[in-house]
């Protein structure tokens, strides 16, 4: 393994789980607390935008060191041909829907709190937000899978 696998490789782990803790905290710690009325909108707000800009730089750094290791690590042939080329694609797949999942239903929240309401923004995406959660933990285990050698 070179340095620049190493390195690539220690961002990409690093990248993705402070994106899905990101989100994980913002289902069950920020979004709850907002659905009960023990946050005022701009807080809230000010999380959504960190959870937003948190996801975008880290879908980036994910993409480039991704598609490096998977350069890298696989051939064409080994994607289709290999458990572990179908999870990194799979991974690619969850990987686009998680970043859909944050951008929609962090605008739809940044509406609904532009509009001064909490309560309901927080409600109406909390499912979202708990669907996101789920795909990131999903990511997170496949990537350990996968990074493991378990399926060859």
């Amino acid at each position: 393994m070179t340095l620049v696998d190493a390195v690539s490789i220690t961002l990409h782990q690093v990248f993705a789980a402070v994106w899905v803790g990101s989100v994980v905290f913002m289902t069950v710690g920020v979004l709850p607390l907002a659905r009960e009325g023990h946050l005022e909108p701009e807080p809230v707000e000010l999380a959504t935008g960190t959870l937003r800009t948190v996801s975008r730089l880290s879908a980036v750094v994910l993409l480039l060191t991704g598609g490096y290791m998977t350069s890298s690590f696989y051939a064409t042939a080994d994607l289709t041909g290999t458990a572990n080329g179908w999870l990194v694609l799979a991974m690619l797949g969850l990987w686009l829907v998680l970043i859909g999942l944050i951008e929609v239903s962090g605008s739809r929240l940044v509406d609904g709190l532009q509009a001064k309401k909490v309560r309901a923004p927080a409600d109406e995406t909390l499912g979202w937000f708990r669907a996101a959660s789920v795909i990131g933990l999903l990511l997170l285990v496949i990537a350990g899978i996968v990074s493991s050698g378990a399926l060859v």
